[in-house]
């Protein structure tokens, strides 16, 4: 339980923690757990991350909130596989088996200015429970994007994107699936100097500074 003196530091503590969350586990989940482990007032985050997927989370930590819209708005990169040649309609493997396109374009078209669609569904994960289930999040208008980059050796990708892009739209577009996903980059911030998520579940609350980027060491970069 942290001392007095404990609970003043972190409210003082303003900044950004870089979590690599593992694939099964909800993004909620992950700022609830932080959040309470570390005795936090105001906690926030730099965009969501599917419970499929694994990689870079960004956590804002008090007055690091201030800059939620400039860690929202930053390009993202993600690499993964994909299940070629199977379709579904939540874009990953764990939905429900659909037609494929009648044709697919090549891989080159998927760059640049696209435009996308959520799937209507999509497979979460709840707490306590080790399977997915399918979700219907109702119909969703069509939107921009913009792919940077993309490349795919057999089902491997690689992808750097704007903010607002699907993986698992765009994986549906190219007649695939998502089978594995990780985000490797938002903006500035990299997974590689993120803290693995089972490492905090383990950490002394003492030592949470330690991994928490402070602002002026963020807003330098």
């Amino acid at each position: 339980m942290a001392n007095l003196t404990q609970l003043r530091m972190l409210e003082d503590l303003d900044g950004f923690l870089l979590v690599d969350k593992p694939a099964g586990i909800a993004f909620s989940t992950v700022v609830k757990t932080v959040k309470r482990k570390f005795n936090l007032v105001k906690v926030g985050h730099g965009g969501s991350l599917e419970a499929m997927a694994s990689g870079l989370f960004v956590i804002l930590v008090n007055d690091a909130n201030k800059f939620v819209a400039d860690v929202m708005g930053a390009d993202r990169a993600y690499e993964g596989r994909l299940r070629l040649g199977f379709t579904t309609d939540t874009g990953d493997v764990h939905g429900r088996p659909v037609p494929p396109p009648a044709s697919v374009p090549d891989v080159s078209e998927f760059r640049g200015d696209i435009f996308q669609t959520e799937p209507r569904f999509c497979s979460v994960r709840k707490e306590g429970s080790a399977a997915y289930e399918v979700v219907d999040t109702g119909e969703h208008s069509q939107f921009l994007a913009h792919v940077y980059r993309l490349t795919l050796d057999g089902a491997d990708f690689s992808l750097v994107a704007s903010k607002n892009l699907i993986v698992r739209a765009l994986a549906s577009d190219m007649g695939a699936s998502v089978e594995t996903l990780r985000r490797t980059r938002v903006g500035k911030f990299r997974v590689e100097d993120a803290v693995p998520f089972d490492k905090l579940l383990e950490m002394d609350i003492r030592d949470f500074p330690s991994v928490v980027t402070p602002l002026s060491e963020a807003l330098a970069r």
